[in-house]
């Protein structure tokens, strides 16, 4: 829906036509409608618009779903605010510690997640409707260049990632390629990265993948309101909209008939991650084989938090023996999050969410039709642009963790954060999650990877983000 002029000499001509005949009235039948929700203000502006930019308005109304949007704001604002189900941490024993896993374990696992990977069992899930905004870029996050030396972008990194657990699935049949599903990838973007992502896959060839085995799909947007629940009008004739968060991907693939898409591909599992962690192992193949070991609907890797007041979710229990989900560091009292398990002397609530999940499909057809079910949304209040100036008002969000709740079990997997999470969220210069400090612990990885392979370095290596540096010559680590 193309956006029609707002600019004085449009409005200047519907003034001067609104001299020879009056201006015809909004549609009665949707301001009706928009009556019955509590919105008719949408229109408020409706006798100052010029015609273009009243059907504009009119199209835009229309392609609202009301019925659901009033339900999502109502349910959404009743829960709001109330206090939420006691929490407990997570038992230490739920959780496959890196320090516990054993050997055979590992390599059982390793072997059992290629075997389903060889089989086209498993899709991955690219989460990746935010814009670099902070990174200092108007492109989508993973057309971002960390610095890497060679120049490498976000998806490049991923999608190669992607074409060497091909070969290894491949490696480890013993009928050959012709008999290995090519694994599938979806990629999430928003209304606001879409075009631009589809055209840099495009442009670089989709990285040596084939193009037939990446899908793209969008996830949605829902009105902006305010405080009182009404919509809240970027400009006269348009609603200001927002993402619905990373959370929408369940209704995005519902809707996307996605699901069903995986279904008929023959697909199990569903490997899902975001894209600034430039450490991420795509499909890795042990937390696959320990995912269908365990016979859980759902499971996320973790990494222990840092320190207490460090900003990043933990996996509780809501209430006693409740269902495993993520309460979000602001929602975490200080007092819990400094609490020491006395046994370990390890913070009790330490299990860090990261964003790597995996689900089965039928979960995912679970989760879908429940959160649409009961429309409980976040409420972020924040600044949004308005007719009227910056305005407080609330986006509403779904989080990828709102889905746990909904499971019969999850079961949580301990990674090493220097090996598996290295976000990418601030432009240089901030304190933390910085291309830079992105960039430190992929090389420091590769330089432990070389060194343990027999290997040496004969250049610079930075150790710290500080511009420390050591050299190495003919030595290891």
């Amino acid at each position: 829906m193309r956006e029609p002029s707002s600019n004085n000499e449009s409005n200047n001509n519907s003034s001067s036509n609104a001299s020879s005949s009056p201006p015809p009235s909004p549609p009665q039948a949707l301001l009706e409608r928009l009556k019955d929700y509590g919105q008719e203000d949408a229109f408020a502006f409706w006798d100052q618009l010029s015609s273009n930019q009243q059907n504009y308005l009119v199209q835009e109304i229309e392609s609202l779903d009301l019925p659901r949007i009033d339900r999502m704001i109502r349910c959404s604002f009743q829960s709001h605010g109330l206090p939420a189900a006691a929490i407990e941490p997570v038992p230490e024993g739920s959780v496959s510690t890196v320090e516990d896993r054993k050997l055979e374990d590992r390599e059982r696992w390793w072997n059992m997640g290629l075997k389903a990977i060889a089989d086209g069992k498993l899709a991955v899930l690219l989460l990746s409707g935010g814009q670099g905004t902070r990174l200092g870029s108007n492109e989508p996050k993973g057309c971002f260049n960390i610095g890497l030396p060679s120049g490498k972008s976000l998806f490049q990194i991923q999608a190669e990632r992607i074409h060497c657990l091909q070969r290894l699935a491949v490696q480890s049949t013993n009928e050959g390629s012709a008999n290995v599903v090519p694994i599938h990838w979806y990629i999430m973007t928003s209304p606001f990265t879409d075009g631009p992502t589809r055209e840099f896959f495009k442009s670089h060839k989709y990285f040596g993948l084939e193009a037939d085995q990446i899908t793209f799909f969008s996830q949605g947007t829902i009105p902006c309101v305010s405080k009182d629940g009404r919509f809240i009008m970027e400009t006269p004739f348009q609603v200001a909209k927002a993402p619905d968060g990373n959370g929408g991907v369940y209704s995005a693939l519902k809707y996307s008939g996605l699901l069903e898409h995986m279904s008929s591909r023959g697909v199990k599992y569903l490997d899902c991650y975001g894209v600034d962690n430039a450490l991420v192992r795509v499909g890795d193949p042990t937390f696959l084989g320990y995912f269908i070991d365990k016979g859980v609907a759902s499971a996320a890797k973790v990494v222990r938090k840092a320190y207490p007041q460090e900003n990043v979710g933990v996996f509780v229990r809501r209430g006693k023996g409740g269902p495993v989900t993520v309460v979000e560091y602001s929602e975490l009292d200080q007092s819990l999050a400094s609490e020491i398990n006395q046994g370990t002397g390890r913070l009790r609530y330490c299990w860090s969410n990261v964003c790597l999940h995996m689900f089965t499909l039928d979960f995912l057809n679970q989760v879908a039709n429940n959160l649409e079910k009961d429309s409980i949304y976040h409420l972020a209040e924040k600044k949004i642009p308005s007719i009227h100036g910056q305005t407080v008002g609330y986006k509403l969000e779904q989080f990828i963790f709102d889905a746990f709740p909904y499971a019969p079990s999850t079961a949580l997997y301990e990674v090493l954060r220097e090996e598996e999470f290295a976000p990418v969220k601030n432009a240089n210069g901030s304190n933390f999650d910085t291309p830079d400090s992105a960039r430190l612990l992929v090389l420091r990885l590769h330089t432990r990877w070389v060194v343990a392979a027999g290997g040496f370095l004969t250049h610079s290596v930075p150790l710290y983000s500080t511009g420390k540096y050591t050299t190495f010559h003919n030595q290891t680590l």
